[in-house]
């Protein structure tokens, strides 16, 4: 097996070169070799520059090992070598029993984006390498997900106002591990990365032996690419469907007929948006939405003796007359006699990912 190179200067200009006019770049760097090597070759990029962007490193301590607090000086340590501002950021209160790597990253997250607006920054960057982004695939064809979901992460996304960006998503973890070794930079091991109790632990084994036949991390990254690219295309021709339908006090209105001549994707995706638009529960959960979709489907095709109407994310869905109306579904109410009841905002289930 060839040995792999260190990412070089030249090419760490390639990979941050989008964000030298940024003011300010927040790293999420928690002290693994991603992470770390993520903030040593920002720095060495850093210096190339004539004017230098604000580097803040942010360490987030969830508080779920022993070792963590440790882990995180030694991050502030090597940070003020490299010359870099850095905080650590406590994940505090109480810690759920169940789902932890989700709700771990969920307040991982908030609180990167709670740091870089204290900062002024406008981008957060994470190392998420090749080898993340395969392990992201698969994990998302094992639940069911349809083209978006096994697009996998994007170099550029959202979170909560801020850009979030991925620059290491093309690059294998063991390059960047091979740059920290030439650099003599240490790094700090998550014994979390091996333990069977987690999805992603339980993946890497299958990934060796996919790669045995071809299926390597490089092949389910250019998988991902080209569903994203696919992906783009439909959202704009779904763009331009819907353009043209009626939307007014929260509701909207297309001819059934028009509805049920779109290709099943486009109908699919139109449907889930206006069902988000117009409910109160956000976006609804793919195989739900296939559901309505299917059960719909023949009332917009031909006139039906007796209105269609379905509700699905507190949103309600109507055809009859030769319309289809999507509108925010009439409050709920409670079998005994009493006042109204609606969901509030913790009670709303968060919508699966499975796009």
């Amino acid at each position: 097996m060839t040995k792999a190179a260190p990412v070089s200067a030249t090419e760490a200009k390639s990979l941050f070169g989008d964000l030298a006019s940024s003011p300010g770049l927040l790293l999420a760097v928690s002290g693994g070799p991603d992470s770390t090597a993520l903030m040593w070759l920002a720095a060495r990029w850093r210096k190339s520059l004539k004017i230098k962007p604000r580097l803040i490193a942010v360490t987030v301590d969830h508080g779920l090992r022993k070792k963590s607090k440790h882990e995180a000086k030694t991050v502030r340590k090597q940070a003020r070598k490299l010359g870099i501002e850095h905080r650590i950021l406590n994940w505090t209160g109480m810690k759920p029993k169940t789902a932890i790597q989700e709700n771990a990253r969920r307040a991982r997250y908030r609180l990167l984006a709670e740091a870089a607006k204290a900062a002024g920054a406008a981008h957060v960057l994470t190392a998420h390498t090749l080898d993340d982004q395969a392990e992201t695939v698969l994990m998302r064809m094992a639940r069911g997900s349809g083209m978006a979901g096994l697009a996998g992460m994007a170099r550029r996304s959202r979170l909560d106002g801020l850009i979030l960006v991925r620059p290491f998503l093309d690059l294998p973890k063991a390059r960047l591990i091979a740059t920290l070794d030439k650099a003599k930079v240490s790094f700090a091991d998550d014994p979390s990365n091996a333990d069977p109790r987690f999805t992603r632990a339980r993946l890497r084994p299958l990934m060796r032996k996919l790669a045995e036949e071809g299926l390597d991390a490089r092949r389910l990254s250019l998988l991902a690419r080209r569903l994203r690219r696919a992906d783009a295309a439909i959202e704009a021709e779904v763009d331009r469907v819907m353009a043209g339908w009626a939307v007014a006090d929260g509701r909207i209105a297309v001819p059934a007929a028009e509805f049920a001549a779109l290709p099943g994707e486009i109908a699919l995706r139109a449907l889930g948006r206006s069902i988000a638009r117009c409910g109160d529960e956000g976006p609804a959960e793919l195989g739900k939405l296939e559901s309505l979709l299917a059960a719909a489907w023949p009332a917009a095709q031909k006139p039906q003796k007796t209105p269609f109407r379905r509700t699905l994310a507190g949103a309600l869905l109507t055809i009859a007359g030769g319309q289809m109306l999507v509108e925010q579904a009439p409050a709920r109410r409670s079998q005994a006699k009493g006042p109204t009841l609606t969901k509030g905002r913790e009670g709303r289930a968060e919508a699966a990912k499975t796009r």
